[in-house]
């Protein structure tokens, strides 16, 4: 009995030393499946094909056309700069335009996104109008739990008819205006428009601007009122989740959340997320993947001295 069980804690630590070894990370991804896209890497239940993935609405295109790579969301136009295991994707997404000059409008852009599981993320976007003579809004629908979708609408205006009255890096409603968005946007469509086609500000103002930021990236400046023309996309996050059910709802499902970790409800939205417990780290939606930092520590550490 002793020797089985020394040989059994010798197999557990080949495979500690393996997994310690092998990577400075944890796997991420299913065995077999691609873990990057380009700069971005793609952890479970998101993946780039057949078999990597958990549902197409997870589907990641990788479009190597471009140097490097970019990931798109499912087969959409979404580009996709990073995922956590948090429920958290971060993406760019056009921005909404009015551009004049003295013959009158050069330019309209009218975004529309449509998100068919996933959420606009409240706690970390904005929604932000840019320009000396600007009238926008954000419409769309509310999901919310256990109820039919709800139409929503937002709006911002800014006006200013001098550069002076701008104020540098503050938002404060002259040149620039910002709301906070409601909990359960999937879809919206951002319009921006002007009252006097932007006449007697054509100058240091052309065009009006709208779109959803991602909060902590935003920084207003008045070099923003001309600098904006040539900027085509901005950085948003959208909330993610498995399924639509609870937690409470799922907690008789095994495969709901894997070995060593819990089930929790997000803060926005339908569905659940997982994480590995305390001590632990990995992707808690692949079996097995949660493992214990400390043991991992040791193990690495003291293969680290015998390699000396």
């Amino acid at each position: 009995m002793r020797v089985r069980g020394m040989a059994l804690q010798l197999t557990i630590i080949g495979v500690l030393v393996a997994a310690a070894t092998a990577s400075p990370e944890f796997p991420i991804a299913k065995p077999g499946c691609s873990d990057r896209c380009g700069n971005v890497s793609i952890p479970y239940p998101f993946g780039t094909g057949p078999g990597c993935y958990r549902g197409s609405r997870f589907l990641i295109t990788c479009n190597d056309s471009f140097n490097p790579p970019k990931a798109f969301l499912t087969t959409s136009t979404i580009n996709v700069t990073e995922i956590t295991l948090e429920g958290k994707l971060h993406v760019e997404k056009y921005i909404a335009k009015d551009c004049y000059n003295a013959s009158g409008r050069t330019r309209r852009i009218k975004p529309t996104l449509k998100l068919a599981k996933f959420i606009i993320s409240d706690a970390d976007n904005i929604f932000v109008s840019i320009g000396c003579d600007t009238v926008a809004s954000l419409s769309g629908n509310l999901k919310e739990a256990g109820s039919d979708e709800t139409k929503y609408k937002v709006g911002c205006m800014s006006s200013c008819n001098s550069l002076k009255y701008v104020p540098n890096d503050t938002c404060s409603g002259i040149g620039c205006c910002q709301t906070s968005l409601a909990k359960g946007v999937d879809d919206l469509n951002i319009t921006v428009t002007s009252q006097k086609n932007h006449s007697g500000i054509l100058d240091f103002n052309p065009c009006s601007y709208a779109f959803i930021i991602e909060e902590k990236k935003f920084n207003f400046s008045r070099s923003s009122l001309l600098d904006l023309e040539n900027v085509n996309k901005l950085p948003m996050v959208i909330d993610w989740s498995i399924g639509n059910n609870s937690c409470a709802e799922v907690k008789t499902n095994t495969s709901a959340c894997q070995g060593n970790s819990t089930c929790y409800d997000p803060d926005n939205g339908n569905g659940y997320l997982c994480r590995c417990l305390d001590g632990y780290r990995g992707n808690p939606y692949l079996p097995n993947s949660c493992l214990d930092v400390h043991v991992l520590s040791i193990v690495h550490r003291s293969f680290m001295c015998h390699q000396r």
